[in-house]
């Protein structure tokens, strides 16, 4: 028989949503609790018959709480096999009554490590009982209903109710596999926090502890499963983001969408003015920044309007009327500000499917980070990828400059309007896929090449597009790798940039500062690359 009655429940909790319901539904069932501390507490203030622990066990509790429920009469009452005659004869010799119900969860760590509160604190809220009680529940789940989440208690109570104080296999295995999942869950938290501690960025074994968020509708295509996790992370790794931002109007979010609203929205935090990114399949096509959003949004669009048809759109500022106006003219998919006028939801409300997400502020750690060349690589999420076999994990790209970290290498110094969109330049190579060109002029992109096996290619590319809308004259280059030949750079240099910005440490460097310098253009390098697969 599948079904199993329940006779005794112990109850063990720091979150008390839904647990008074709960206790006074299990009372009137006749079903007796055990209990202790702040839980046997809370029930008896509410009027329930409760049995402590110590009195269950007849041992007490000890050393400031930290032992009171691992003791053979509690764990052998819920682990022992009703079916098996050695487990029933243990039971019976020891006076091990049975336990048929545990509702348990865990000390509140998370809530502690996001308070910021110091060392000592953090590891007392490490639980060490609760998910010994719940993985004993667990494991026994053929006998024993275990409960985690105030979520599910309803389920229960349901179950009890309509099968006269039984609950199904079914409801037991579902909340088995939940509470498995639980205590991994708080365990991979406390891991993680406990290696940053010690700065260590690279353990020997990963954990990545996430909630869901949503399931999309697919993924990259349609025959793709896909879902958005959100993970948890101790304060100094958190950062804004499109994942975790409240959505004002349209249809859900895409798998696509999430991927193109983070790439946008990462490429906008990059700037203190006023800027707009337009995003298309995960790579820019418009970048520009201006004394005001209207116009930043102008000049992003005219590098390539016709790709910006159905793109993702990020800004830094609260998205105003003005803006909001001129960006209803194009079809749109998502947009993503920090927040937004009512004049600018009143206008985009005309448009019901256009998603509108607003993240409250720039990707955490921004400004911090603009002024380091490199950042400290525990102080920001990880980036992970899937293998065949395997995952790649690294240090997020922080890394920035500044004009004084770069090397002049040629004749010519680039004049003050050059290093200015030299700058800007820069800040977006790292965000489009490699081999990245891009041209820039005046705070805006101009023409952008991406995702090109030859940098040639790539330099090809952006012209082609610069010469379609915004022209590349006077225009200045930004390189994401050096040039191993001249050739990429002179395709710039022939259509008439002025100076251009690249890592530089190539075999052939000195080839390719003789060709910069018999056009008279000027040339920083870095000595930094931004490779993006």
């Amino acid at each position: 028989m599948t079904h199993k009655t329940i006779k005794t429940a112990l109850i063990s909790v720091s979150n008390k949503n839904g647990l008074l319901e709960l206790a006074q539904s299990l009372q009137a069932m006749d079903i007796n609790l055990i209990s202790s501390g702040g839980t046997a507490k809370f029930l008896r203030a509410h009027h329930l018959d409760v049995t402590d622990v110590a009195d269950h066990t007849g041992f007490p509790e000890i050393m400031q709480g930290r032992v009171k429920t691992l003791h053979p009469k509690i764990h052998g009452g819920i682990l022992a096999k009703r079916d098996t005659a050695s487990h029933l004869a243990d039971m019976e010799a020891n006076g091990i009554p049975p336990i048929d119900l545990v509702v348990v969860n865990l000390y509140p760590f998370i809530e502690t490590m996001e308070s910021r509160a110091s060392f000592d604190d953090m590891i007392e809220n490490i639980d060490i009982g609760g998910p010994a009680l719940i993985r004993a529940a667990a494991k026994n789940h053929a006998a024993v209903t275990i409960l985690t989440d105030p979520k599910d208690y309803n389920s229960v109570i349901s179950d009890l109710t309509k099968m006269a104080g039984q609950t199904s296999l079914a409801l037991r295995q579902k909340l088995a596999a939940k509470a498995f999942a639980h205590t991994a869950y708080y365990d991979s938290v406390i891991a993680n926090w406990l290696a940053q501690e010690q700065g260590n960025i690279f353990p020997d074994t990963i954990t990545m502890p996430a909630r869901l968020k949503t399931v999309c509708r697919y993924g990259e295509n349609p025959h793709q499963a896909a879902a958005v996790y959100l993970p948890t992370l101790p304060p100094s790794q958190k950062q804004s983001g499109v994942c975790s931002a409240p959505q004002h109007q349209g249809k859900a979010l895409s798998y696509n969408n999430y991927n193109d609203a983070d790439a946008a929205f990462a490429l906008v935090s990059e700037f203190a003015d006023p800027s707009v990114v337009i995003v298309k399949h995960a790579n820019p096509c418009g970048v520009a920044s201006a004394p005001t959003l209207a116009l930043a949004w102008q000049k992003a669009l005219a590098c390539d309007p016709v790709s910006a048809f159905g793109g993702i759109i990020a800004v830094n500022r609260p998205l105003d009327q003005t803006s909001a106006e001129k960006m209803n003219a194009l079809f749109l998919e998502v947009i993503i500000a920090p927040a937004f006028d009512k004049a600018a939801l009143d206008i985009f409300a005309k448009r019901p499917n256009l998603r509108l997400i607003a993240t409250a502020g720039p990707i955490a750690n921004a400004s911090q980070i603009a002024t380091a060349e490199l950042s400290d690589p525990t102080a920001s999420m990880m980036t992970m990828k899937s293998l065949g076999d395997g995952i790649l994990l690294q240090a997020r790209d922080n890394g920035k400059i500044q004009p004084h970290d770069t090397r002049c290498v040629t004749q010519r110094q680039p004049t003050d309007r050059e290093m200015q969109d030299l700058m800007f330049a820069w800040k977006i190579c790292k965000h489009v896929k490699s081999n990245a060109i891009i041209y820039a002029r005046d705070y805006a992109t101009v023409g952008i090449g991406a995702g090109q096996m030859s940098r040639v290619d790539s330099a090809e590319i952006a012209v082609r597009k610069a010469q379609k809308f915004a022209g590349t004259e006077n225009a200045v280059l930004a390189s994401d790798a050096f040039f191993p030949f001249a050739d990429g750079l002179q395709i710039a240099i022939d259509n008439g940039i002025t100076a251009a910005i690249q890592p530089g440490g190539a075999k052939r460097d000195a080839e390719v500062i003789a060709a910069a310098d018999a056009a008279g253009i000027a040339m920083l390098m870095t000595d930094m690359r931004h490779f993006r697969h």
